[in-house]
């Protein structure tokens, strides 16, 4: 098998807190970085953020900035 297939995942549910369960989760772009990508969970019925997530860039990659 190989492993390059299973390099990024995306949460869908997480626990969320506040509601006291497994919840469908938003991803949402918190920060650009140099290094990579940051972004938040958070609870589609509340809005807690429950969690997140750094992608870091890929090398030879770039970053866009305005």
């Amino acid at each position: 098998m190989n492993r390059g297939h299973y390099r990024d995942f995306d949460a869908t549910e997480l626990f969320c807190p506040r509601c006291k369960k497994a919840v469908p989760v938003r991803k949402k772009l918190l920060l650009i970085l140099s290094n990579g990508e940051k972004y938040d969970y958070r609870c589609v019925f509340c809005g807690t953020s429950v969690g997140d997530k750094m992608v870091n860039q890929k090398e030879g990659g770039t970053i866009i900035t305005r």
